[in-house]
């Protein structure tokens, strides 16, 4: 169902088999994992997506042997997109990270404008 397209009927049939996932060996709950999440990836469901991938890296890292090349590639793709959601921000570390950061400025604060002032300066109230 997955490799047809189907994700809505696979995504129903991972669910069903969800709570024997533990009966599974190491690679097949690899394979699992990776399954799930790319259908949850594809139909949108992009927190559950992040689970199931990480799910899979984490136990392809432990049990090497479950995912092809080709699905760890699509897996760190597919977390690189879904951890942006968490972490945010789409730039990208400077080229050369070794250089130190900028200094910073020197000069004093500007000063604020009469109509605002620190209420340490107002009148304090008479008891």
């Amino acid at each position: 169902m997955y490799d047809e397209n189907e994700y809505e009927r696979a995504l129903a049939l991972f669910r069903n088999l969800e709570p024997d996932m533990d009966s599974l060996a190491p690679n097949d709950q690899a394979r699992y994992s990776y399954l799930r999440g790319m259908t949850d990836y594809r139909l949108g469901f992009r927190p559950d997506a992040r689970h199931w991938l990480a799910m899979a890296k984490a136990i392809e890292q432990t049990s090497p042997g479950g995912l092809t090349p080709e699905w760890k590639t699509r897996t760190e793709e597919a977390l690189t997109d879904l951890n942006k959601d968490v972490f945010g921000g789409t730039e990208s570390a400077p080229a050369d990270s070794s250089a130190p950061p900028p200094a910073p400025s020197t000069s004093a604060p500007a000063e604020l404008p009469s109509a605002v002032t620190p209420a340490a300066t107002a009148p304090s109230p008479s008891l």
